[in-house]
This record gives C-alpha cells, sequence and structure tokens, in this order.
C-alpha cells in the first residue's frame, strides 16, 4: 500500500528500510526521502515504522 503518495513510498519501502538498519522516523526519511513533501504520510509512516521496530526487538530478545 501506498503510504507516501508524493514520493511513491510504500509500506513495503519502510518496512525494507527497518529491516536493513533505519531504528527511527529521521533515519527511514533520511533514506527514503519521506514526508519532506505535504507531510501527511508521518503519522502513519511512524506507526508502521514503530511497528516495524518493536517487531525486530521482539523477535531479537526471543533469539537471545
Amino acid at each position: 500500500m501506498y503510504v507516501c503518495l508524493c514520493r511513491g513510498i510504500t509500506d513495503q519501502d519502510i518496512k525494507d528500510a527497518v529491516a536493513n538498519g533505519a531504528e527511527s522516523y529521521r533515519e527511514v526519511r533520511d533514506l527514503l526521502d519521506l514526508g519532506t513533501c505535504c507531510g501527511r504520510c508521518a503519522p502513519e509512516a511512524r506507526a508502521i515504522i514503530s511497528d516495524e521496530v518493536s517487531q525486530l526487538v521482539a523477535r531479537l530478545a526471543i533469539a537471545a
């Protein structure tokens, strides 16, 4: 699903950025140029990033 229509960024693009090491909205924004146009995508993008980081931390805790 498209999260940022201005830049054509999907939820998968955001998830991939987190999987590749981005840990915050700021880092994802810098990598993908997310939320730099109209900003309407920021709340949804933040929610996706938060969910992905939480899931990553949970997986790491289980593996440890």
